[in-house]
């Protein structure tokens, strides 16, 4: 057993969940690396501090810089605002560190690009953080795909949409201004990163981008909301099939729609992150009257489940999916070589959502560039 020591940037929403991973990863997957909670810094030293007691760090640090610098700290992981993670992710590699670092890559395509270039230059472990492509059973639908199970793929829908934004009357917080923090910047990133995943590259997309609630309540009145509510986007992929994702924060009743639908000549899958153990699986064989839909059940026989539960249908969740990540990218470290998805994965989805950009912003078709 080796240890590393771990620092973690941002102690909220994202940084909890890596630390309970974290915590947890060496028990439910006997890694080689085991991870060490060394240091974390937050907004403030204050706020590291309450951190560092709540999740059991080491160290408190006054701020990134000071965690970079610690010499326990080994690998970083980057769980603060996106404003923030190109400047974390160059100074890291010029300290030497691996680096794990949520979605989106950066605050923009620059960022994106330069955060590549950082970590390439420093052929050090990187990866990005998308969590909901590693449930069981969306690996699962991976596998079905890559063995012709519904012959060729003829269509593919997806969405992420959630609800939290609905209600025109919620206050303006800071995900209501600035490109970065509305829907393309926020939700698109995980649905696009699932595309490529499963569909490959994208060849041309169309996109419609909007603002559904254009003002909110504020402190001293009315706030204007600058960025986007909801976007839909029509896609051809390079291998020449068709697509369609729609992405919205105000789409009421949906809390975690992260969901697909994939075509075939042979058959046909569906899959909603709302049911996350659960794939739907038709095919196109026997009697008319007896074909339908069959509901699988993820379970031991399905990747990764097994390390977390020995009985099909009891299901895995959320946090089941961060301690994936999490060993992942410590495989990554303990073999030196790049586990799916790195900093050059995030970036081919920040590249088509600067092109989905430009497609709404002229109304016109729009070639994917390949960086």
């Amino acid at each position: 057993m080796t240890e590393i020591g771990i620092g973690l940037i941002g102690g909220g929403y994202m940084g909890k969940a890596h630390a309970i991973a974290l915590s947890a990863v060496a028990t439910v997957f006997d890694t080689a690396l085991r991870p060490k909670l060394e240091v974390i810094a937050a907004n403030s030293a204050q706020s590291a501090e309450r951190y560092r007691a709540a999740y059991g760090f080491a160290h408190a640090a006054r701020d990134w810089q000071d965690l970079i610098a610690h010499p326990k700290v080994q690998a970083v992981v980057i769980a603060s605002p996106q404003s923030t993670h190109r400047a974390i992710a160059e100074a890291a590699f010029a300290a030497g560190k691996p680096v794990f670092c949520e979605k989106p890559l950066g605050a923009s395509l620059d960022d994106a690009r330069a955060m590549v270039a950082a970590a390439e230059a420093s052929c050090l472990p990187n990866m990005i953080g998308f969590n909901y492509v590693r449930t069981p059973a969306t690996q699962f639908v991976r596998k079905l795909l890559a063995e012709g199970a519904i012959g060729t793929v003829t269509w593919f829908r997806c969405e992420h949409t959630e609800d939290f934004l609905a209600d025109p009357t919620l206050p303006a917080t800071w995900r209501t201004t600035g490109r970065a923090n509305g829907t393309m910047g926020d939700l698109a990133p995980h649905p696009i990163n699932l595309m490529l995943a499963l569909m490959g590259d994208i060849a041309e997309l169309s996109a419609r981008i909007e603002t559904v609630h254009h003002s909110r309540p504020g402190p001293d009145g009315q706030v204007v909301v600058d960025n986007d509510d909801h976007a839909q986007i029509m896609l051809r992929f390079a291998s020449g099939v068709m697509g369609h994702l729609y992405t919205s924060r105000t789409a009421t009743g949906r809390k975690m729609g992260y969901a697909y639908e994939i075509h075939g000549t042979k058959g046909a899958i569906r899959f909603d992150q709302e049911d996350q153990n659960a794939v739907w699986l038709y095919r196109a064989e026997g009697p008319q009257a007896t074909r339908g839909f069959t509901r699988i059940l993820t379970g031991p026989e399905h990747p990764d489940y097994g390390a977390f539960c020995q009985g099909p249908g009891h299901g895995t969740g959320y946090q089941d999916q961060i301690i994936i990540e999490a060993r992942d990218f410590l495989t990554a470290i303990a073999t030196n070589r790049p586990v799916w998805p790195t900093f050059r994965d995030g970036l081919a989805v920040a590249q088509i959502i600067e092109t989905a950009f430009k497609a709404a912003a002229d109304g016109r078709w729009h070639a994917v560039p390949k960086e």
